[in-house]
């Protein structure tokens, strides 16, 4: 049987069909496992991970026979893509069977900030309605003008989603797409003509704080950030400041940039939402990420090949 190392936790679904075909060795399980890779690592050819977790370069350093990066998630940022290609290791991940799920979220946190969900919540559990009468008015999600951040699959997820409610789409992105929605070369001028910002881009060096101040201050008191891609998104220091200030309006936010920990500022505002990065965190959608991840690695095991390599890999 392949040795396998696997980074994180595994459903007891995967575990079974993996542990089927593969000698599992679990980093959970190890006192020190890089001590234990620097000893064994060159039996490892196979390797299942999660975008959060991803694969430290010195992990891969000690695993010279290394064949597959398997990623449960669609985000792929921690594990260095370049230099698993240019050791031949093909990098995979789960696109596709989360971008409805991740569309949800994202229309979720901006109708909940437009219609005050968390404040009117509280009004109720409070008592105040009953002593002192209506909450004040919200605002209307109709009609709105909405700028997509990364106009990829899970973007056009979110436009499609947002369709029903009568909004006009707009995106930036690396370049055009060959689609109706009107493409923004600079994300400033962008943020400046909608009234919410969606940010859907994957992470990385290249969108490191590509939400910046500049981009808040153009979307403006009345505008909404949303964020269910990566924390390193959004320039979140920036974003606290300008949420205080009045600045920025609202936020609804799914990623932060050093989770689990989020800043006590943040949590003390009243005008933002925030989850626990559970975009994609039904047990439906789960399911189908765990059984594509497996996927991969049996595929692979069996016919040398994947199902879904991430961009940097699908030549090889």
């Amino acid at each position: 049987m392949a040795d396998l190392f696997m980074i994180g936790g595994a459903t007891d679904a995967m575990l079974e069909r993996l542990g089927a075909e593969f000698t599992i060795h679990r980093a959970k399980d190890m006192d020190d496992p890089q001590a234990w890779l620097n000893e064994n690592g060159a039996m490892i050819e196979y390797v299942s991970t999660n975008g959060h977790d991803g694969v430290k370069p010195s992990f891969m350093d000690a695993m010279p026979n290394l064949k597959v990066i398997s990623c449960y998630g669609v985000g792929y940022d921690a594990i260095d893509t370049h230099a698993a290609k240019a050791k031949g290791v093909v990098v995979t991940h789960t696109p596709n069977v989360l971008n409805a799920e991740v569309a949800t979220t994202a229309v979720m946190l901006m109708m909940a900030c437009y219609r005050e969900l968390l404040r009117d919540d509280a009004y109720v559990r409070s008592g105040r309605w009953e002593v002192e009468g209506n909450a004040p008015l919200t605002r209307s999600v109709d009609g709105q003008t909405v700028g997509i951040l990364g106009l990829g699959r899970i973007g056009q997820a979110i436009a499609d989603k947002l369709a029903p409610f009568d909004t006009t789409i707009v995106y930036h992105s690396r370049s055009p797409k060959d689609v109706e929605y009107k493409y923004y070369g600079n994300l400033t001028d962008m943020a400046r003509d909608v009234d919410v910002l969606i940010c859907i881009t994957p992470g990385g060096p290249a969108t490191n704080k590509i939400v910046n101040r500049e981009v808040m201050d153009a979307l403006g008191p009345q505008g909404t950030l949303i964020n269910v891609s990566r924390g390193t998104v959004v320039d979140e220091e920036a974003m606290i400041l300008a949420l205080q200030e009045g600045r920025l309006g609202w936020a609804g936010l799914d990623v932060f940039e050093a989770e689990p920990k989020v800043p006590e500022a943040l949590r003390k505002l009243d005008n933002v939402v925030l989850l626990p990065h559970v975009g994609s965190a039904t047990v439906e959608t789960r399911v189908a990420m765990g059984a594509l991840t497996v996927d991969n690695l049996l595929q692979h095991l069996q016919e040398g090949t994947v199902v879904s390599p991430v961009p940097e890999c699908a030549d090889m």
